[in-house]
């Protein structure tokens, strides 16, 4: 069921979703909304969300498909079995659409979340792309954080295996400064490579903080979808 905030958006613009249509990719966009993420990285976060998806470079990116556009769908994860959708199934195709979505994702309010369950939002992702108003070859879920799968219901190694076998790709950003580790001492890279990534041409990137992360998200998202 969409959230009020992104009922809302789709009813601004009716133009931006059409039931049924073949695009060029669906990508579900998992970001971190854990407890380690206090309110001042969250709302970066937020943000290098919006700047990322509507920068000139990924839009052109877009555009360069066969099709010329995307379906982007974002929910944030943290408690187990507790990941939510804050920005439901929208067309990105031009600046106009890229823009609707920035506006719906910045809008939204954060969902209640504790931590750290990985898993848990690559298997409500997967549901989200079997079952959206949208169909691609592509079906990518794009998980960030900022640490490890420590708590998921469906462990993520387990749950990215599941959706490998339906065809689709996990691919991570590891939100982690130079140096850092998890408690089991190895890069948080290292975990999402092992753990979390998986499928043809997946892949790990690495943003340095919060500040660091639309850059990151933009070159994530141009490998992705051109």
């Amino acid at each position: 069921m969409p959230s009020p905030v992104s009922r809302r958006a789709l009813l601004a613009a009716p133009a931006l979703i059409a039931a049924g249509e073949v695009l060029d990719a669906l990508l579900v966009l998992a970001m971190d909304a854990s407890g380690s993420i206090d309110q001042d990285e969250f709302l970066l976060q937020r943000e290098g969300y919006a700047e990322a998806l509507t920068h000139p470079s990924v839009i052109a990116a877009i555009r360069s498909r066969r099709r010329g556009a995307i379906g982007v769908a974002v929910i944030e994860w943290g408690s187990p079995g507790g990941s939510q959708v804050i920005v439901d199934w929208m067309r990105i195709g031009d600046d106009a659409s890229a823009q609707a979505v920035a506006e719906a994702l910045l809008a939204a309010p954060r969902t209640p979340q504790s931590w750290n369950a990985i898993g848990d939002a690559i298997h409500h992702a997967s549901h989200l792309l079997r079952e959206g108003p949208f169909s691609a070859e592509q079906l990518v879920i794009d998980v960030s954080g900022d640490g490890p799968d420590m708590r998921s219901l469906r462990p993520a190694p387990i749950a990215r295996d599941i959706v490998v076998r339906r065809g689709m790709v996990v691919n991570a950003l590891a939100v982690a400064a130079a140096g850092q580790v998890t408690r089991a001492g190895e890069p948080l890279e290292e975990h999402y490579r092992r753990d979390v990534i998986g499928g043809p041409g997946a892949f790990v990137m690495t943003a340095e903080s919060r500040r660091d992360l639309a850059r990151a998200l933009r070159a994530k998202l141009i490998r992705e979808v051109s």
